[in-house]
């Protein structure tokens, strides 16, 4: 039982970065039919939602595409920012519907932002935390450590859980801009919705892995 859940949730995060790296790989082959960057669909679509201060700025990389809320700049890897395909405009939708959520103070995204501090030190401190009371197990400061530890986690796995609306919602913005606001049509946002579908499922995948990974360390607590 304990190999399975060392193992399950390996395969479930490996598979699910496969798919979006042949999803992604796919569409990256499509040119979309007005020819726009995704840098210039990302500054249009900053610009109609009134964010001109939100800068966009190309980023080394493969999708390490991400919005920076401290400095307002919506990072666009090497394969998005000069690219006219599909998964460049999915993408750049994508995190430009993040820029809006954060200057309409979406809710989640709020919750989610204030949780970054905690979701840091519970990632750095559990896993010393459990394992220095794994070695003390036999008195009661060890077995409080432990309990600690898979608390900590806890607090890992519940950061996951909240970042999954955001994303999502992230994602229908975009999907929705590109379509009224005419940069994609018919299958072109078909491509795009794809793309940011097999993106979703890799947040899904590491909420998956921290539940399999949290129920495996409570075995091992109450062994």
């Amino acid at each position: 039982m304990d190999l399975l859940l060392l193992i399950v949730p390996l395969i479930i995060c490996i598979v699910a970065q496969i798919n979006v790296q042949r999803t992604y790989t796919k569409f990256h082959k499509v040119r979309n039919a007005r020819g726009l960057t995704g840098a210039e669909v990302a500054r249009q679509i900053l610009d109609n939602n009134g964010l001109n201060y939100v800068r966009v700025e190309m980023v080394h990389g493969q999708l390490t595409d991400h919005f920076d809320p401290r400095s307002n700049v919506v990072c666009l890897s090497e394969s998005v920012y000069n690219e006219t395909s599909v998964a460049a405009l999915g993408v750049a939708a994508h995190e430009c519907g993040h820029a809006v959520q954060h200057a309409e103070n979406y809710g989640p995204i709020v919750v989610r932002s204030n949780l970054v501090p905690i979701a840091n030190f519970c990632s750095r401190a559990w896993y010393l935390i459990f394992i220095i009371g794994l070695a003390l197990s036999s008195s009661l400061l060890g077995r409080g450590m432990v309990t600690f530890g898979i608390i900590l986690f806890l607090g890992v796995a519940l950061f996951q859980l909240v970042t999954l609306p955001v994303e999502f919602n992230a994602s229908s913005r975009a999907l929705a801009i590109l379509e009224t606001q005419g940069f994609l049509e018919g299958r072109e946002i078909d491509g795009a919705k794809e793309v940011l579908k097999a993106a979703a499922l890799t947040y899904v995948a590491a909420l998956l892995h921290s539940l399999l990974q949290l129920l495996r360390l409570i075995r091992i607590a109450r062994d």
